[in-house]
């Protein structure tokens, strides 16, 4: 056999370690229902929109036409679960909106096609069946999102699992899912080589040996385990799993390879042995032509959409401060060209002379610009109005033209002066220069100016090596969530 035979299988009856966990458990059951019920809001405010709009064109549209929402929300949920939206496993957040979006497409479709073939006389319209749609498509994924935002710090939120392994794969990984609490996998205890006395991981109680994944199972009813266990060697780990197969519904195995690609992966059968395909997106003619389509017509969208904004906000800086409104800095583009970003000024004329004053009259604020390139108490900032663009974000909408003569892109990351980029290794500064600099990146969306130079090369890396379309979607959702509800911005 293997090497968790060669132990015998203990009993967890008595170990104190353990109490704390059975009192504060995440309920799957509570989780499913939950973004049920957030599925159930979203696709009732898509209706209710879809039939106020719908009206402006044909003002038949009324009150029978909002009703007949509820023949379809049925079949929304079915197709939902059907697609696992409503199961236990964890989604990572793209994955969950390419389904949620698919499975809109598919009620819409199926709706339409219905009443094609059957030549429905009620109060229903084609029309409204594709705009309630395409509202559906876009509320489900943000109001899941909400939804995880405000449920995740709950204890019933999410499932409970297992950690195979207390190394520094195991903390690694408990710490990654604890400052992601939205993904629901809730570590509950750890399992260990027979000769360790630790006891915990990353703050997580480690109940025993590995051995002991069978009876910890049923005592804590955990279907849930994650394998981090690089250090063990390959046929050890390989009868291990073949044992906990069989106390486990769901196995994750997490390999040695951080920071590698993880969302568009492949698994290739060469004659028995697994392969994993790693597809770099990004160097696909056809998706970075895609991406330019949509780079385009996102543009001029918000460009038209937000000249009032730029209008006001021009007028305000004038109020505030003699000088030019927008002001360019030189940053590295596409190919480590030089490029001019226009923004909106948000800073004093004289903002270099105040920044210089300041970092060498202070040891903190030297310490803080070393690590983040930006200080939260900044003397160049203008009063008022340079606070509150910076927080929004809305400074950055000039670079909408960079965007539009192909400069710059909707989504990637984002364009950072060379004193900055400085501080990179020359392999970051390399996979950065593959792709245009974005107006907006993940690294904004998630962690924004209270990330450090660490946190931004790890968020750039993920972004560049798995590029998709569902992807910028995404990140595009999440900015416009940033920009009405601002965070660690300054």
């Amino acid at each position: 056999m293997g090497a968790q035979a060669a132990f015998p299988e203990p009993s967890i009856r008595h170990r104190p370690i353990l109490r704390p966990v059975l009192g504060k458990r995440a309920q799957p059951w509570a989780t499913s229902s939950a973004l049920l019920g957030a599925d159930i809001v979203a696709i009732f405010l898509a209706r209710a929109a879809a039939v106020m709009l719908w009206n402006w064109f044909r003002p038949a549209i009324g009150l029978a036409n909002f009703l007949g929402f509820w023949a379809s929300l049925g079949l929304f949920v079915a197709t939902y679960a059907a697609l696992g939206l409503y199961g236990s496993g964890a989604f990572g957040a793209v994955e969950e909106l390419r389904r949620a979006v698919a499975g809109a497409t598919f009620v819409c479709l199926a709706l339409t096609a219905s009443l094609f073939f059957l030549q429905h006389t009620g109060p229903y319209s084609r029309g409204l069946l594709i705009l309630s749609g395409c509202l559906t498509a876009a509320a489900v994924p943000l109001v899941r999102s909400l939804a995880r935002q405000v449920f995740a710090r709950q204890n019933w939120w999410g499932v409970p699992v297992i950690v195979l392994g207390t190394g520094a794969g195991a903390e690694a990984l408990i710490e990654r899912l604890r400052s992601h609490p939205e993904m629901g996998l809730r570590p509950v205890a750890c399992l260990g080589d027979e000769s360790s006395l630790q006891r915990d991981c990353a703050g997580v109680p480690v109940a025993g040996p590995l051995a002991m994944a069978r009876a910890l199972a049923a005592a804590l009813k955990v279907h849930h385990a994650l394998v981090a266990m690089p250090e063990v060697a390959r046929e050890d780990l390989l009868w291990m799993l073949d044992d906990w197969d069989t106390v486990f519904r769901h196995v994750i195995l997490i390999p040695d390879l951080f920071g590698i690609a993880s969302l568009w992966v492949s698994a290739r059968d060469l004659s028995g042995v697994l392969g994993l395909e790693l597809r770099q997106n990004l160097l696909v003619p056809l998706n970075r032509w895609t991406k330019r389509a949509v780079d385009i017509a996102g543009a001029l969208i918000l460009g038209l959409l937000t000249l009032p904004l730029l209008a006001a906000a021009a007028t305000w800086i004038r109020l505030a401060s003699r000088g030019s409104v927008i002001y360019c800095q030189e940053r590295e583009g596409e190919g480590g060209r030089s490029l001019w970003m226009p923004k909106l000024r948000t800073m004093h004329a004289s903002a270099e002379a105040l920044l210089m004053r300041v970092l060498s009259s202070s040891a903190q604020a030297r310490t803080e610009w070393s690590r983040h390139f930006k200080l939260r108490k900044d003397p160049r900032i203008l009063p008022g109005v340079g606070p509150f663009l910076r927080r929004t974000s809305l400074d950055e909408l000039p670079q909408l033209w960079s965007v539009l003569k192909g400069d710059m892109s909707l989504v990637g990351p984002r364009p950072f002066p060379r004193y900055h980029l400085e501080s990179f290794g020359p392999r970051f500064r390399a996979l950065r220069n593959r792709v245009k600099p974005g107006l907006t990146g993940l690294w904004q969306v998630s962690d924004r100016a209270e990330g450090d130079l660490g946190v931004q090369e790890a968020l750039d890396t993920y972004y560049i090596r798995n590029w998709s379309l569902w992807l910028d979607l995404y990140i595009l959702a999440r900015t416009v969530r940033a920009v009405l509800f601002p965070r660690g911005a300054y």
